[in-house]
């Protein structure tokens, strides 16, 4: 069964850090782009970040420079660093696993979320 199970999110004062985790099990891991999207109350689903296949990462550039896709083969685990949290990045966020890019119809697999909060 392929799963996907995310952790790491929580409440954050402005400028503040988080990092997400999302481990991955059922298929072979360094085959397929990780993503991440979020969605806010009231939006649709965006996509964030993502790291490709090959390590190269992805992102939007409202979090370029402030968050940082990375993965480790190894441990089936795809991470998103997050620094300098604003509170227009409070969203439910979750992980994707697929072929790659920003849309979300690439992706075939996604985690459960994990909610960030970040207060002014």
């Amino acid at each position: 069964q392929v799963q996907l199970v995310e952790s790491g999110g929580g409440l954050v004062q402005t400028g503040g850090s988080l990092r997400l985790s999302c481990v991955a099990s059922g298929r072979t891991f360094n085959r397929y782009a990780m993503a991440w999207f979020r969605q806010a109350p009231g939006k649709e689903r965006e996509f964030v970040a993502s790291s490709e296949s090959d390590g190269h990462p992805l992102y939007i550039d409202a979090v370029k420079g402030r968050f940082t896709a990375s993965r480790d083969n190894a441990k089936k685990t795809a991470y998103l660093q997050m620094s300098h949290l604003q509170p227009d990045d409070t969203a439910f966020y979750y992980c994707a696993q697929g072929w790659g890019g920003g849309h979300p119809g690439e992706y075939d697999v996604w985690g459960q979320g994990t909610q960030v909060t970040v207060s002014s």
